[in-house]
């Protein structure tokens, strides 16, 4: 399978459409994969799946779980009831991956959130066994380390998944939040065997803001193909998501977004 037929749309990145125009999009676009956020299922797993199948598209992940740390004991336990409902969804969907973003602190200290972490992933990782469902833990830039993930380096999420010891613990590699990290290359290859997925965009300067400054690949500084290359080494060949996170990408997200996506991959990825 060559690089560009391993693509994957996020639907992140044209977030206005629906499931059904991304869906539509993708297969008149001739890419093979969509990567699906819950909110916009509109609780209806088994219908987005109908849907997708009927247009010859498989799902490379579901996005997101995780978010494990509350205040509370019983807000916690809220959790873990959503990240077995996530498990599910992911399940009737054909997801192998059911992507966790760790979620802040949330009033706990960043020890203690850390440790609610793996022991919300150990308390779902039996469901997600059952199920067939792949946990990718994706860590994130250390600037969303206070509203969005504890988990911040790679190095972190392989020890997390080194901890869970279950063919059913992963990790994502997300272009964006790890290319900065010196010790990268080192825990790409310490990955090998449980990367769940790979994500790509580009990191422009200066970064326009925090949640929605991702740029189309080749218009930031990120080594994207060498990167590519890394995970590839590690024996993972399966879909490449891209996810954009920019106000002017949703914006302007019209027909002609997937033909620059594609191309835009085939030159820089």
């Amino acid at each position: 399978m060559s690089v560009l037929q391993r693509l994957s749309f996020n639907q992140v990145t044209a977030d206005p459409w629906s499931l059904e125009k991304a869906v539509d999009n993708c297969a008149r676009s001739g890419i093979s994969y969509i990567a699906v956020w819950r909110h916009k299922l509109d609780g209806n797993a088994t219908k987005a799946s109908a849907l997708i199948r009927s247009a010859g598209l498989r799902v490379s992940s579901l996005c997101r779980g995780g978010w494990f740390s509350a205040p509370t004991a019983e807000e916690r336990r809220n959790r873990i009831a959503d990240n077995r409902i996530a498990i599910e969804q992911a399940a009737l969907l054909g997801a192998p991956v059911l992507v966790i973003v760790t979620g802040p602190a949330n009033g706990q200290t960043l020890g203690d959130a850390r440790a609610t972490v793996f022991d919300g992933l150990l308390e779902i990782l039996p469901d997600a066994e059952k199920a067939g469902i792949v946990l990718g833990i994706e860590p994130l830039h250390p600037m969303y380390a206070a509203e969005r993930s504890v988990v911040v380096t790679l190095k972190q999420a392989n020890d997390l998944a080194d901890r869970l010891r279950s063919s059913s613990a992963g990790v994502v590699v997300d272009a964006f939040h790890v290319w900065w990290d010196p010790e990268l290359m080192h825990e790409i290859e310490r990955a090998r065997g449980r990367i769940a997925g790979f994500h790509v965009s580009d990191w422009p300067v200066p970064l326009p803001g925090i949640l929605m400054g991702r740029a189309m690949m080749g218009d930031g500084v990120i080594e994207l193909r060498q990167l590519r290359q890394a995970v590839d080494n590690t024996g993972y060949d399966g879909p490449i998501e891209v996810e954009i996170f920019n106000d002017d990408v949703w914006k302007n997200a019209d027909d002609r977004l997937l033909q620059r996506i594609q191309q835009c991959f085939a030159e820089h990825v």
